[in-house]
């Protein structure tokens, strides 16, 4: 009888082959009081311990094979950037300096600091980041102790072609590594589908599931694996039934991806001629050039977040404009979205907590977002003044598209198109080239944006949905929670009518809008999305090709009434059963 071992899905595909063990567990660390005399040596051996880090992925990526996507090695520049960070490497300094103890401890007593603000964030994109705050500091702990990648495996095989890697968790840079050697699949007990380890093995092509807990107790050394990396599943002890019908899959899958390639620079319209803007959801250079590489027609949603996340305070203006620059510059065609601050007192560094008071007993539902923004003009101010002085970029300011998170009130509205006139008119003085209008928008998110959207459609330039929030909240339950995630249910009766309701405000005042929550992502939702009268869908660059194919074999002429038919269904396996209905169209 086959072991099956569930997890999550983070890389769509089929792989079989052997195991190999790999042990990345976090080096064990205890704190040791140093004499003054020694804390001098101390620092040294530290920064050298983050040279020698930095070395050892230069050298990864120096070796990265010229066939291989384009975009992995920013994944590794990325965490080169963390190496060099002050507040990883000038504050771990003053801890050794401060509490007269060995870089080890101080680099602990660090990450745990960063993890936890990031395990108090509920945005699941920025909780994932927290993953590579691991990998890095992991790096130098091991360079510190002596530790290397060889010395921490199971008895590794001259050979790792076609082999099943079986891990803890992983970084980015060992998965380029592994990669180039030719491994088929990927196993690990930790990590989310949103993490940059698995987003590289998205783009890698490499099928892998996260949260396979106990794997590396349960499976043995050179056992048969199949890894489902669609269903997020481990097989052992397959008989040749169970084998043959994945090897079947497999070679179905190889077909399927062969033909999502040709689709790259196909425009994205339906059968039937409706033309369908297809955008990225993105929150790092990597992801910008991923979706250039698969042919999205912009950015619908460029996260902010992780600029205030990776600097440790506010990023004055000038960091935030050559940023957003450089972003604009990334993808040099089609609209870029920035969406500003979506942060909150429960989910943020310090440098943000103090100027936001004390934390809520309800975070998600206390200040954060706009929310924060307005009420906190020094946090907010750089981040505007860096958006209007984009707009007048001669360039890429006609394509810059400034997004408001979590509006619920029309005076939130008024006071940001207050407050963006007023920047305006500020930096004309001082001589800065601005735009004569800057395209402003709002997410849908909370419940009561979504009754009153012809109100906000009235006072905004586009609307985007944001189906993560506007989900949990109109179902009252956090998305994230164990305990009650299984009521999260984007067919829901009240979602559908809230979404359809948006929809039918924004046409009504030609008012542009998109979809840029996971839904948008889900390729079985799209054709409902379609036939409700979606023609923009952001969405993770991974997911893009997958949403087009979809797009372009709909006849949506066909499919408009089932769709709409939904919107009168109070039973949601109804629903579900009319959503299989339209897909088989």
């Amino acid at each position: 009888m086959a072991l099956t071992l569930l997890g999550a899905g983070t890389s769509r595909g089929i792989a079989i082959g052997v195991v190999h063990l790999v042990t990345f567990d976090q080096p064990e660390v205890q704190e040791i009081q140093l004499d003054e005399t020694d804390i001098t040596d101390e620092v040294v051996r530290y920064r050298s311990a983050v040279r020698a880090a930095q070395a050892e992925l230069l050298a990864i990526r120096k070796h990265i094979p010229g066939k291989t996507a384009g975009d992995v090695s920013e994944f590794i520049d990325a965490h080169l950037l963390m190496l060099e960070d002050t507040v990883l490497a000038e504050e771990t300094v003053r801890i050794i300096r401060e509490r007269s103890c060995n870089a080890e401890w101080a680099l602990k007593l660090k990450r745990d600091e960063l993890v936890a603000v990031f395990e108090e964030m509920d945005d699941q994109y920025l909780q994932a980041r927290r993953d590579d705050v691991d990998h890095v500091i992991n790096r130098i702990q091991r360079q510190l102790q002596g530790s290397h990648f060889q010395e921490r495996t199971h008895e590794p095989p001259a050979n790792l072609e076609g082999r099943i890697v079986v891990a803890d968790d992983i970084a980015p840079a060992d998965v380029v590594a592994l990669h180039h050697q030719g491994i088929a699949g990927l196993i690990t007990e930790f990590g989310s589908p949103l993490s940059h380890t698995s987003i590289l093995a998205r783009s890698l092509h490499l099928p892998a599931v996260a949260g396979v807990h106990r794997a590396r107790t349960l499976l043995s050394e050179d056992e048969v694996l199949v890894v489902d990396g669609e269903r997020g599943l481990a097989m052992a002890d397959c008989d040749e039934m169970i084998l043959s019908h994945y090897a079947q899959r497999q070679r179905g899958r190889a077909s399927y991806l062969k033909g999502l390639k040709s689709l790259r620079k196909r425009a994205s319209r339906t059968a039937d001629g409706v033309d369908i803007e297809l955008l990225a959801n993105v929150e790092l250079l990597p992801d910008i050039h991923q979706a250039r590489q698969v042919g999205a027609d912009g950015i619908g949603l460029y996260r902010t977040e992780f600029l205030y996340m990776a600097h440790g305070q506010t990023p004055d203006e000038d960091a935030q404009y050559a940023t957003y620059l450089q972003a604009m510059e990334a993808m040099p065609e089609g609209p870029v979205t920035i969406r500003t601050l979506d942060l909150g007192a429960d989910k943020t560094l310090d440098h943000v907590r103090a100027t936001a008071g004390p934390v809520a007993t309800n975070p998600a539902l206390g200040l954060r977002a706009v929310r924060l923004c307005l009420a906190n003009p020094a946090l907010f101010r750089p981040q505007v003044r860096a958006l209007v002085r984009l707009s007048g970029h001669p360039q890429h300011g006609p394509r810059l598209r400034v997004m408001i998170p979590m509006i619920s009130s029309i005076r939130e509205i008024f006071s940001i198109r207050h407050l963006i006139d007023a920047t305006c008119r500020e930096m004309k003085r001082q001589g800065h080239r601005v735009a004569e209008h800057i395209c402003i928008g709002g997410m849908i998110e909370v419940p009561a944006a979504a009754v009153v959207a012809g109100l906000f459609a009235k006072h905004l330039d586009f609307m985007s949905i944001g189906t993560n929030d506007l989900i949990q909240y109109t179902l009252a339950m956090d998305r994230v929670d164990d305990a009650v995630s299984y009521l999260y249910d984007p067919l829901h009766p009240a979602v559908l009518r809230l979404l359809m309701n948006v929809i039918e405000a924004a046409r009504e005042y030609e008012c542009e809008v998109s979809m840029c929550g996971e839904m948008a992502g889900e390729p079985r939702f799209t054709r409902l999305l379609l036939g409700l009268g979606l023609t923009r869908l952001s969405m993770h660059p991974g997911t893009l090709l997958e949403v087009k194919k979809v797009v372009t074999d709909t006849h949506l002429d066909r499919i408009q009434a089932l769709a709409q038919a939904t919107l009168h269904y109070s039973n949601p396996s109804t629903i579900s059963e009319q959503v299989r209905r339209i897909n088989a169209i």
